[in-house]
C-alpha cells in the first residue's frame, strides 16, 4: 500500500476542505460534460425543469439520436451522487432511454443548461451528531403515462445528507395514502440498512431515528392497527413500517408540506420553493481547482 497524501480528486468527485469540514463536488466532471455536448456556452437557467414538469411518452417526433441521448443520460445520473437537486430531474428522463422523442431531449438540454448555471454546487459535510432523520414523500398518480406514483427521500446523518433517491413506484397506489405508505416502506428500509452499518461499524446514534412525512393518513395507518382493514389491497411489504414502529426501532413525526425536504425528489417546482431545498440539502458553492485542471 502506498499513501497518496491528502485526497482531491477521485472518480470525478472533487474534495475540498475547509474550516467547517469537507465540501464534495463534480465540478470538472460538469465542465467536461457541457464541452463535450457542446452546451458550455449555453444560457443558465435556474432550475432542472419546469415546475410541475411531466414527460410523455408520445407527442413529440422521435429523436434523431437515440445514443446521444443514453450517453448523456448516463452521464447525468453519475452526477447525482453529489446533486440531489437534479435526482427527479434525471429519473424523468431515465424512463424513455428505450425510445427518446424530441421532447425528452429539451428536458435533458434543461438539465444541462441548469448545470451550466450551478457549476460550483456540491455537497458540505460537517461534523455532528451521527442522529438519523429522514423526510419521505411522494406524488401520486404523478406520471401522466401510467399513473404511478413517485418516491422520494432523503435521510440525514446529523445535518448531513447521506442518502437519497427519487423513483417511480413499480404499481399503481389507489390513493395518496397508498402512495405515501409505500415511500415510507422504503424509506424505513433505507434507515434501518444504515443503522446496521453504523452498528457494523461500532458506533450508534443517540436517539431513535426519526421519520417526516407529511401524509396524517399514512401515519396513523402506520401506527393504529386497527386501520389496516382498509388498506388490505397494499401490499404485505409495506407494513414492514409499522412493524419497525411497535418495535420502537423507528419514530413518526408530521411535517408540512412546505418543510418537507424530499419534495424536491418528486416533483418539479418553482425557484424560490427549489431554492430553499437545495440550502436545506446542504448544497454549497466550490471554486476548488484540482491539479492539472485548466
Amino acid at each position: 500500500m502506498k499513501d497518496l497524501g491528502v485526497l482531491h480528486y477521485f472518480l470525478g468527485l472533487q474534495i475540498e476542505y475547509q474550516p467547517q469540514g469537507l465540501l464534495v463536488h463534480q465540478s470538472k466532471y460538469i465542465r467536461d460534460l457541457l464541452y463535450k455536448v457542446h452546451m458550455f456556452d449555453s444560457k443558465p437557467c435556474t432550475t432542472p425543469c419546469h415546475p410541475n414538469q411531466k414527460l410523455l411518452n408520445h407527442g413529440s417526433p422521435p429523436f434523431h439520436d437515440p445514443g446521444l441521448y443514453r450517453s448523456i443520460v448516463g452521464a447525468l445520473q453519475y452526477l447525482t451522487f453529489t446533486r440531489p437537486d437534479i435526482a427527479y430531474s434525471v429519473n424523468q428522463v431515465c424512463q424513455f432511454m428505450h425510445s427518446p422523442l424530441d421532447s425528452h431531449f429539451v428536458a435533458v438540454k434543461r438539465i444541462l443548461r441548469y448545470l451550466k448555471g450551478s457549476l460550483h454546487l456540491g455537497l458540505c459535510f460537517q461534523p455532528g451528531n451521527l442522529d438519523i432523520r429522514a423526510y419521505t414523500d411522494a406524488d401520486w398518480a404523478g406520471d401522466p403515462n401510467d399513473r404511478r406514483s413517485t418516491t422520494g427521500f432523503v435521510v440525514f446523518l446529523g445535518d448531513n445528507p447521506i442518502s437519497w433517491s427519487s423513483k417511480k413506484q413499480h404499481t399503481v397506489s389507489r390513493s395518496s395514502t397508498e402512495a405515501e405508505y409505500r415511500a415510507m416502506a422504503t424509506t424505513t428500509a433505507e434507515v434501518v440498512w444504515i443503522q446496521q452499518l453504523l452498528q457494523d461499524l461500532s458506533l450508534s446514534p443517540s436517539t431513535t431515528p426519526l421519520l417526516h412525512c407529511d401524509n396524517i393518513s399514512a401515519m396513523a395507518l402506520a401506527t393504529n392497527p386497527i386501520l389496516h382493514s382498509k388498506a388490505k389491497h397494499i401490499e404485505i411489504d409495506c407494513h414492514f413500517v409499522r412493524e419497525r414502529v411497535q418495535q420502537g426501532t423507528i419514530m413518526l413525526q408530521f411535517v408540512n408540506s412546505s418543510d418537507q425536504f424530499a419534495d424536491i425528489l418528486t416533483k418539479g417546482l418553482c425557484f424560490p420553493l427549489f431554492s430553499s431545498h437545495c440550502h436545506n440539502l446542504m448544497l454549497a458553492d466550490a471554486q476548488h481547482k484540482i491539479e492539472g485542471e485548466c
